[in-house]
């Protein structure tokens, strides 16, 4: 989405809040962030102080959950359906929100599938296993 580098991420989120605020132009990510940021007004007061939050570590065993992660994730969802990849990922998104009848929590729970996925990629050094995501997912529908 933005190349690897945390403060790349964050910055990419400062810059396309600003331009909200200031009714600025924005590209269509910036505008995609921004709308992502309206959603979590919880996160809004973080965005008040930019250089306490570029470095910042969030750490589960601190209790904290992250912000950027979580707003990354959501956009990544909504990648994923602008892009049908992974094949069926649409018609499950579809089911869910009929099911749930709230995108953003829809989003929520997709968001479980998302990071378990990613997690045990990460953790036995091998790619995202699509299939399994897309099982992870069947159970809320």
């Amino acid at each position: 989405m933005f190349g690897q580098d945390r403060t790349e991420l964050r910055q990419m989120f400062f810059t396309a809040w600003k331009k909200h605020q200031n009714k600025q132009l924005m590209e269509p990510l910036e505008a995609v962030v921004a709308r992502i940021i309206e959603l979590h007004p919880e996160y809004h007061a973080l965005f008040d102080n930019e250089s306490a939050q570029l470095d910042k570590d969030y750490t589960p065993e601190m209790g904290q959950t992250n912000p950027f992660l979580h707003m990354a994730m959501h956009i990544s969802i909504q990648e994923q359906l602008s892009t049908k990849r992974p094949t069926g990922i649409e018609q499950l998104h579809q089911s869910m929100l009929n099911k749930i009848k709230d995108p953003h929590e829809t989003e929520h729970l997709m968001m479980e599938c998302l990071g378990k996925m990613l997690w045990e990629a990460q953790s036995q050094n091998r790619a995202p296993d699509e299939a399994d995501y897309l099982t992870c997912l069947k159970k809320y529908t």
